[in-house]
């Protein structure tokens, strides 16, 4: 930022913690709602394991974007403090030059001009020197001027940034603070899928993996065109995910979250996405579901909290919750937010 490059706004700090809120009283309302008597135990523990993972996942993104926030003003920092050191050596190199020239004059028995002048052998010669001189100086001094108000701009900006990084740092701290809260609900709601008889768990994952039947016609691989060439990568890379764990904030290649999964299958591809799901909503051009191709984002929720990919023939891969690795589910698993083609 050779030019006095200003630092935009977050906006985090109202998004993030609007985010936050949310996600917040959604976990409030799973640990105050009371369960009705007449309702089946089986049925409550399902209805809560739901709302935790979807209030998780919004924790989740809330999380990656303030992680990617910080990552960006961690940069902004660093290049004004590369842009404050440049000045300041400009600044020391300018200094020096007005103490050689101080030293000069010292040493030439620092006469008044009014005396130089009658005692020079070539008093024509010695107003040229002088006249030049004092054009130097001057400049030298306006110039060390304007650096030194640029380096004053400069340490301010440098403090503006280092109080948002500090600002955004605590608000990711909070947000990992709320991830642990999450996280020991959805070990709760475990134990609590773990107590039930298996015939009731594989009920479990067969209705979480269920779609709607009332979704348009969806095409197949080779239906409303075939995918571009930066899409199939992608896919093929999504692909290459599958089975591998879904873990916390994680964007591969070992674990990852729902939009971790997405963004790292696009960079395999040379295409960089955004890190949130909800970013990602608006990364390209919007289609109907009903054009949907391979390779295309599929985003859920009237929040966009939970995205995949389309994979063709109905189906989309994605990263669902902890505990489910990356697998294949039907599109309409829930509902659907919106379809993005990068």
């Amino acid at each position: 930022m050779g030019s006095h490059r200003r630092l935009a706004p977050s906006g985090f700090d109202r998004g993030a913690l609007c985010v936050l809120s949310a996600a917040a009283a959604a976990l409030g309302a799973v640990a105050t709602t009371a369960v009705p008597a007449t309702a089946a135990p089986h049925e409550d523990t399902r209805t809560e394991v739901d709302r935790l993972y979807e209030a998780a996942e919004k924790a989740t993104e809330a999380f990656n974007e303030a992680g990617e926030r910080a990552g960006t003003l961690r940069r902004q920092v660093g290049d004004s403090q590369d842009r404050v050191a440049r000045k300041q050596e400009r600044v020391n190199v300018l200094r020096e030059r007005l103490g050689a020239l101080a030293g000069a004059q010292y040493r030439s028995g620092g006469l008044d001009p009014s005396l130089a002048l009658l005692f020079s052998e070539d008093p024509a010669d010695y107003l040229d020197k002088a006249s030049v001189l004092d054009r130097v100086t001057a400049h030298q001094a306006g110039e060390l001027k304007d650096l030194q108000h640029a380096l004053r701009e400069l340490a301010q900006e440098r403090a503006e940034a280092t109080r948002k990084l500090g600002e955004l740092e605590k608000s990711r701290e909070a947000v990992e603070k709320h991830k642990r809260a999450v996280e020991r609900k959805l070990a709760e709601a475990r134990r609590l899928l773990n107590s039930l008889p298996s015939a009731e768990r594989a009920a479990y994952d067969r209705a979480s993996r269920s779609g709607r039947s009332d979704l348009p016609g969806l095409p197949g691989p080779e239906g409303a065109g075939a995918a571009s060439g930066r899409a199939a990568a992608a896919l093929a890379a999504a692909r290459s995910a599958l089975g591998r764990p879904y873990v916390w904030g994680a964007n591969g290649p070992t674990g990852f979250d729902c939009s971790g999964l997405v963004q790292w299958s696009y960079a395999r591809a040379g295409v960089s996405l955004p890190r949130t799901s909800q970013a990602q909503a608006h990364a390209g051009r919007r289609v109907p579901l009903s054009q949907a191709r391979p390779g295309d984002i599929v985003t859920y929720r009237s929040d966009a909290s939970h995205v995949g990919m389309y994979a063709g023939n109905g189906q989309v891969i994605h990263a669902p919750h902890p505990g489910a690795p990356v697998r294949y589910d039907p599109v309409g698993m829930m509902p659907v937010s919106s379809v993005t083609r990068p």
